[in-house]
């Protein structure tokens, strides 16, 4: 991995970066479940509530540019509120270059840190480089959603993973 990059919490001056990388990723229209980024001004709402709630969403940073992100949202509704869900997306010029590994292994634990339990995911069956990560971080498979996605005619199944501890 470049050594110029940071893994930090987001901050309010990171939200149009983070934006930009979410859109990017995104309109590649294989690894995550929008085609594109929400509006700039929902996404902003999104992260300021976020950031006020302390709630885990990393992003590595170089020259100032978000490159990739993590975050796991806890559930609010009583009774669900040690369990978080994880997302994350690395930009297409920073993979395989043990980002994904540093993002979520610093997600998980500040996600121990803020006393959550588990940890859950929901992965296309085709994105085998993240479902390996997952696996290596001691994920596992809990269920199949079969032709969950139908995207260019085609239909892709979501692997339901979690993590314990």
């Amino acid at each position: 991995m470049k050594n110029d990059i940071e893994i930090i919490q987001i901050t309010e001056a990171y939200i149009e970066s983070f934006h930009a990388c979410f859109d990017s990723v995104a309109r590649e229209r294989f690894y995550l479940g929008r085609l594109k980024a929400p509006p700039l001004e929902n996404v902003k709402e999104f992260v300021l509530k976020k950031i006020a709630k302390d709630i885990v969403h990393l992003v590595a940073i170089t020259d100032e540019t978000v490159v990739g992100w993590c975050d796991i949202h806890p559930f609010e509704k009583e009774g669900f509120t040690h369990v978080g869900v994880l997302g994350m997306g690395i930009d297409k010029e920073y993979r395989g270059q043990g980002l994904g590994k540093k993002l979520l292994n610093t997600a998980i634990e500040r996600a121990k840190e803020k006393g959550l339990e588990r940890i859950e995911l929901e992965v296309y069956n085709t994105n085998k480089v993240a479902i390996h990560l997952y696996e290596k971080a001691g994920f596992e498979v809990e269920g199949i959603k079969r032709k969950a996605r139908k995207l260019d005619g085609k239909y892709y199944d979501k692997l339901c993973m979690a993590l314990l501890f």
